[in-house]
């Protein structure tokens, strides 16, 4: 199947928000991290996610250049291709952009597919995120409404992240404190900022602990129901029924989630929940193992020739592939969208 149309990716948010499952966001920074994660959505039977953050971005690039649109286009480009030999939907997302990357990455990126939809084409990607989370939550909303209408109009969705994440992720940092929690009043004024739909459709990335980077269960302290408050208290603001979820969340920061605390993300409305550090050391192990099992193979030891079967990329990558594409099946089976494909 091709990368997912608009309607499409619609109707797998949809989908998974009305089954309380989500949609694994998978980092890649390469062709072949690609192909590991559209072979583990395959062989899961899920639709999904593939992003690219402006780090990886700029990887893609080129160490010469290290020019971030080049490389999110090129490696976009090339999934165009590559996706339709995968029995699964895939979403191409791009990842934390903040504001001073915005001109060098997001809204040029938004440029290519508004002229890609003025030529009755799809856009290149499906979705984009703007992260706001280092400025006010006024400057935040201000450029996310500039970004949602032009989104809206080449018929992407915007993900918007209104407070912080903790940790680093791509250089950008916060603290690990009690500002990692949304506040109902947070999520009134983003509603009363971006609309409920009506003026295009986000992805909410709201705070309830979150951190990136590695840490083992019980070091970060989530609170998944937080989500609940939030989308109670809009849905009390704006008449919406009782139980009514007006937010599709992001679920950041993930790494060493508990099964529980991402059991109540998803029946909390969380739609996609990001996986980047586990694919990263699950991609590179294998090929750790490889280098000092082959020690005297991958190097010219000692004057000797070394040997070319082993050092040769195709060998190890094989392996490293292989095993990023089982962790993503890992995280489809863990955020419950095995076997929920688009027929």
């Amino acid at each position: 199947m091709p990368i997912a149309t608009p309607e499409v990716y619609n109707e797998m948010l949809d989908r998974a928000k009305a089954g309380k499952f989500a949609y694994p966001a998978i980092n890649v920074t390469s062709s072949q991290t690609l192909h590991a994660a559209l072979r583990g959505f395959a062989e899961a039977e899920s639709d999904g996610i593939v992003q690219i953050s402006t780090g990886g971005a700029e990887f893609l690039g080129g160490q010469h250049s290290k020019d971030m649109v080049t490389g999110a286009v090129a490696l976009a480009e090339f999934a165009h291709i590559v996706a339709e030999k995968y029995d699964v939907n895939i979403a191409l997302h791009t990842d934390h952009c903040p504001k001073d990357k915005l001109d060098g990455y997001v809204r040029p990126l938004l440029a290519v597919s508004e002229e890609r939809v003025k030529a009755g084409r799809n856009p290149l990607f499906q979705s984009h995120m703007w992260d706001g989370s280092a400025e006010t939550l006024a400057d935040n909303l201000s450029i996310a409404q500039e970004l949602l209408e032009r989104a809206r109009a080449a018929k992407i969705i915007l993900e918007v992240e209104i407070t912080p994440t903790g940790g680093e992720e791509d250089g950008v940092s916060h603290e690990i404190n009690d500002s990692l929690y949304t506040t109902v009043d947070d999520a009134v004024r983003t509603a009363e900022a971006l609309g409920l739909g009506d003026k295009g459709r986000y992805l909410l990335a709201a705070s309830f602990g979150n951190v990136h980077g590695v840490y083992k269960p019980g070091n970060v302290v989530l609170r998944p129901e937080l989500l609940k408050e939030l989308n109670e208290g809009v849905a009390a603001k704006y008449g919406k029924p009782a139980g009514s979820q007006p937010f599709d969340f992001v679920f950041h920061g993930g790494s060493g989630s508990s099964p529980e605390e991402i059991l109540t993300a998803l029946e909390n409305g969380v739609v996609k929940m990001n996986i980047d550090t586990d694919t990263q050391y699950a991609f590179t192990r294998p090929v750790a193992d490889h280098m000092f099992r082959n020690y005297d193979g991958v190097l010219k030891v000692d004057g000797e020739v070394g040997n070319k079967k082993t050092y040769d990329p195709r060998t190890w990558g094989k392996l490293a592939e292989a095993s990023m594409s089982a962790r993503v099946v890992e995280a489809c089976q863990n955020l419950r969208s095995n076997g929920t494909r688009l027929k």
